[in-house]
């Protein structure tokens, strides 16, 4: 029972946050939805402003002729929250053998430009030369440099060593600029390979006093933007970002990849294998979104209520595994609903069954701290099982820009109704 002093003070609480801006508020609602130890605030200023999830390139994501060693990678990503300083992360982590590199960071000025009064080169223990060890990452020095929030930030390496295991993010709906010699500071790189993955860098951290921490979002090709436009920043999380940063600083991480399972390796390691690299290694993380499972269900062999059931089981309980291990770094955990895919190529009526029994223990078994209810918000209302035609890419599996920006208001309202914030 709640005495009336108790109350009292909750009333208050609540009139007080509504009057508060978003950073500060997210701090307080997340102590209040039931994290075994609540978020508290980073004694290092440092958050992530970008990331992507590394992992081993299939044969046809490797990078094209002329190859790293001996050229200059130039790749484009957009910061979500700004700062003053900036570092870069770097990963070999898939590699087998050392990576020598050297690095430049500026700001873009578009396509495979940059602006040069913004050209610095990064520096790791005060050099411009490093060679990562295999299965390592590694972290440059910090380096003066504002950064405003959504910045298009130009990432240049050349590469003088490099494994044949080269690690990657293929899934980058991003051009990146690949050009034979060593141009780390050239304005543009006119004779360069267009491809459309990362290569060999998986985050950007920003160091400000003033931002409430880092969104992670753990999942698969549907978080990662698959269907969305290439070069426009149009992945749901990218859409979260923007509405976000109108009136809040967080960073906002998109760990999403294509083929992800929750349960087994496919296209790379498993969601419960990555969390600790992907999620809890983030600079300044305080919220985990979960949206992932999809992929488990699509590629099952059901065919009885027993073999229905114990995938459910499995799912729901790698959930709680997650949920639990963000929860000992102090990270509120946010659970998606699993998106309609009738129609799809993963479609049967046993893992559409298996769809609706994992999307109602999220919404009800009372495990995540808050959820976001992307089913409703995407599916066709007289075909529940199907998306929307409005936002679907074609597949009946993934969205198109319409669709993930539709996601994005789906998490936005979910955090401010609940915040108390408009």
């Amino acid at each position: 029972m709640v005495n009336q002093g108790e109350a009292g003070e909750k009333t208050m609480r609540r009139q007080s946050l509504a009057r508060l801006r978003l950073p500060l508020v997210l701090f307080m609602f997340l102590a209040a939805v039931g994290c075994t130890e609540p978020p508290t605030a980073t004694s290092t200023g440092w958050f992530g402003t970008w990331a992507a999830a590394p992992q081993t390139p299939e044969p046809h994501n490797v990078p094209p002729p002329p190859g790293v060693v001996g050229s200059t990678l130039r790749q484009v990503v957009r910061a979500s929250v700004g700062g003053d300083r900036v570092r870069v992360r770097l990963s070999n982590e898939f590699g087998r053998g050392p990576l020598t590199v050297e690095g430049h960071i500026a700001l873009s000025g578009g396509g495979s430009s940059i602006l040069p009064a913004t050209d610095r080169p990064l520096t790791f223990s005060g050099k411009t030369l490093v060679t990562i060890p295999a299965g390592a990452p590694m972290l440059s020095d910090p380096l003066e440099m504002h950064l405003e929030p959504l910045a298009s930030v130009a990432i240049t390496l050349f590469v003088s060593e490099a494994p044949a295991d080269i690690t990657s993010h293929p899934g980058s709906r991003c051009t990146s600029y690949l050009q034979e010699g060593r141009h780390v500071a050239a304005r543009e790189l006119p004779e360069a390979v267009k491809v459309e993955h990362w290569y060999l860098l998986s985050g950007i951290d920003v160091y400000t006093g003033t931002a409430s921490g880092a969104i992670t979002v753990l999942g698969d090709s549907i978080t990662d933007g698959r269907g969305s436009t290439t070069d426009q920043n149009r992945r749901w999380t990218d859409s979260l970002a923007e509405r976000l940063s109108e009136d809040s600083e967080v960073g906002v991480l998109n760990l999403g990849m294509g083929g992800n399972r929750v349960l087994q390796d496919g296209l790379g390691p498993n969601a419960l294998a990555r969390l600790d690299r992907d999620v809890l290694a983030q600079s300044g993380v305080r919220w985990l979104i979960v949206l992932e499972g999809i992929n488990d269900i699509g590629t099952a062999d059901l065919g009885t209520s027993v073999e229905i059931s114990a995938l459910v089981e499995r799912l729901t309980g790698a959930y709680e595994q997650i949920i639990e291990r963000a929860r000992s770094h102090g990270i509120a955990v946010v659970g998606g609903t699993l998106l309609p895919f009738e129609g799809s190529f993963y479609f049967t009526p046993e893992r559409e069954a298996v769809r609706r029994a994992v999307n109602e223990w999220i919404r009800t078994a009372g495990r995540f701290d808050e959820v976001v209810d992307f089913e409703q918000a995407t599916r066709d209302p007289a075909r529940p099982g199907h998306l929307l035609p409005d936002l679907d890419c074609g597949d009946h599996l993934h969205l198109n820009d319409l669709g993930y920006r539709t996601m994005a208001e789906a998490a936005n309202r979910v955090i401010r109704s609940h915040l108390g914030s408009n």
